[in-house]
């Protein structure tokens, strides 16, 4: 068979390429869109402007991502999860505490049932598997490194001019190009959002005593400083703090540098050593007010993002993609255009409710923890500690964690485990 992946050069050409579907951008989202569509009979052309040689580096991003089990079922059952399943870290128990407060809630493996609560996944572990993934799909095609000059949507169809000069038309245009998203901006889709001011510090540290699989947060006057185990003993780290800390904390030479992380780690897990670098990102929300146009779909960042506090930003995308493959494989088995009006309605009414939910409790929760107001930091203490004892109310938050719970609107068959 013929290879269908191919990493472009940006070589002048005037070839027209074609395709069902034109995916703008091929990272974590827009990748795992790819192979879902593919991987069910549609073609898909992917347009990344990035070099995927980037990804196979340790430091690309810093960043890991939580797979809350849902969401591993989404790529488990797209042919991802085999290529990066041993390189994840099971998410055994989980750990929420106010500052230093003695009270916490802590949800157990034993309380979630026989599968883990979710996997800990470094950013380029995944790209990797998803690049691998796309390898094997005769009807996937990589354009990279490339950028999107010029979009044309029009009623019958939409066509891509590349900077390189290649022509790509196709029947919809997905847009997976993140936050700042110039499909979208120019699509004309307006955002609504706001800052928290505050940044976060992102680094991996390797630490003398087992994680044992325990993911911990801790919420901070300055913002949750959350501890996500990753493999061989190490966590990946997620400080948020005041944005205007950020600069100087990230200047500091090592060793005040360490003093200050271990002030907020604890030792918990005894001493720990920074591997790697640090890196830092600023922190928002952001939502689209729409999530369709004329042969145009939104999904993952280009839609929505969200603060970090509850490690569901990747899985929220992935969401995304769960509804999306399974409306348009559906529409694919009819016969129809995958990019008539009716067809992109039925997605942005199944992800905008979904999405707009977690989008209200993460801001709700950093509103309430990131201070340090003591009525409110007794009475924060005291809920937690009573969720902890609240077997139905516990299970009901575990299994949000999880991704298990019923997605507004219903939930995908990829993330049941089942089959589109």
């Amino acid at each position: 068979m013929a290879k269908t992946v191919r990493a472009e050069t940006s070589q002048a050409t005037d070839s027209v390429l074609t395709a069902d579907v034109l995916v703008i951008g091929g990272g974590l989202v827009g990748g795992t869109l790819a192979c879902g569509l593919a991987q069910h009979g549609m073609t898909v052309l992917v347009a990344e402007r990035e070099d995927p040689a980037s990804w196979m580096t340790n430091a690309y991003d810093g960043r890991a991502s939580a797979i809350a089990l849902g969401c591993q079922k989404v790529l488990d059952g797209l042919g991802i999860w085999r290529h990066m399943g041993d390189a994840c870290q099971p998410i055994e128990d989980i750990r929420i505490a106010d500052s230093n407060a003695p009270l916490f809630m802590h949800y157990h493996r034993d309380e979630a049932g026989p599968e883990p609560m979710g996997y800990m996944a470094e950013n380029q572990v995944t790209r990797r598997a998803i690049q691998a993934r796309l390898g094997e799909l005769d009807h996937a095609t990589l354009l990279a490194p490339v950028t999107v000059a010029d979009l044309a949507r029009e009623a019958s169809g939409v066509e891509a001019r590349l900077a390189d000069g290649r022509r790509v038309r196709a029947r919809l245009a997905v847009a997976a190009d993140g936050r700042s998203s110039p499909t979208r901006v120019a699509a004309g889709i307006q955002t609504t959002g706001w800052d928290y001011n505050q940044g976060a510090i992102v680094l991996t540290v390797e630490h003398e005593l087992p994680h044992d699989g325990v993911a911990i947060e801790h919420f901070l006057p300055g913002g949750p400083f959350a501890s996500l185990p990753l493999t061989g003993n190490r966590s990946s780290i997620v400080w948020s703090e005041r944005r205007d800390w950020i600069p100087d904390l990230m200047a500091l030479p090592e060793d005040r540098f360490m003093a200050e992380f271990m002030a907020r780690f604890g030792d918990y897990f005894g001493e720990a050593r920074i591997v790697g670098p640090r890196f830092s990102y600023p922190l928002s929300l952001q939502f689209a007010d729409r999530y369709t146009d004329t042969r145009l779909a939104l999904v993952g960042d280009a839609a929505h993002g969200m603060h970090p506090v509850a490690g569901q930003g990747m899985n929220y995308g992935l969401r995304d993609v769960a509804v999306l493959v399974e409306t348009l494989v559906q529409a694919h088995r009819l016969g129809l255009d995958p990019g008539m009006p009716d067809i992109l309605r039925r997605y942005a009414r199944l992800r905008q409710a979904d999405n707009l939910l977690m989008l209200g409790v993460t801001d709700g929760i950093v509103r309430l923890f990131s201070n340090d107001i003591a009525p409110l930091r007794l009475a924060r203490t005291a809920g937690l500690a009573a969720v902890d004892r609240m077997g139905p109310l516990k299970r009901f938050f575990m299994q949000a964690a999880m991704g298990t719970t019923a997605v507004v609107g219903g939930t995908p068959r990829l993330m049941q485990g089942r089959a589109v």
